[in-house]
């Protein structure tokens, strides 16, 4: 938790209560069904948490927005940053149900009410359209992008906000996976935002619609 406040300190006691709940829940559910690496689990909020918060770190949404968080797994980067910011709107989808049993009970544990969910896969949802996706290094960068365009709206909310787009967690050398998509993201160091050595070669990639 300590990680989390070197970084940010602006929360309000829900917030930070909600932040603190997470390391139990995570590690009781972990125990039943494994949505983190058993190596990982002590490192949540530095692995899990913290770098789920680069995003909340390096863009500015308009209040009200709309954000899908594709292949969510056990609720990253979704959950984290529907803590951090309550005055949004998160939907949270993954093709395993018993993912999403655990993104369920822990959203019910922590009383957040700006999320919901969905058991399917991305690239089936009609009829819905959101002002950004986000993603953590669930598909190659060329499958995400075919399955947020679909789901993205044309224009920001205001008229000097952020484009809609994909903004994705990734890591490595991307060269070749950036080519292979066919666009031209905008690539951020995470560890530019966060100095811990975890943070190396890590990036944020943003593709605007």
């Amino acid at each position: 938790m300590d990680i989390i406040l070197k970084y940010f300190s602006e929360f309000t006691e829900v917030q930070l209560d909600q932040f603190r709940q997470l390391e139990g829940l995570y590690k009781d559910w972990n125990e039943k069904i494994n949505v983190i690496s058993r190596k990982d689990i002590d490192g949540l909020y530095e692995k899990h948490i913290l770098h789920s918060l680069s995003i909340a770190a390096a863009f500015e949404f308009s209040t009200g927005s709309e954000i899908i968080d594709i292949g969510t797994g056990g609720g990253f980067p979704g959950i984290p940053l529907a803590i951090f910011f309550p005055e949004l709107r998160f939907h949270l989808v993954d093709s395993m149900a018993k993912k999403l049993k655990v993104v369920e009970a822990i959203v019910k544990s922590t009383g957040l009410k700006n999320i919901s969910t969905e058991h399917l896969r991305a690239e089936v949802i009609k009829g819905r359209k959101f002002d950004f996706a986000v993603s953590r290094a669930v598909a190659p960068l060329k499958d995400l992008w075919k399955w947020s365009k679909p789901l993205l709206k044309t224009k920001p909310q205001t008229g000097d906000g952020l484009r809609p787009g994909l903004i994705c967690l990734k890591g490595g050398d991307l060269a070749k996976e950036i080519q292979e998509s066919g666009t031209r993201p905008r690539i951020m160091e995470i560890n530019e935002i966060f100095e811990e050595a975890f943070f190396a070669e890590k990036y944020l990639l943003y593709v605007s619609r």
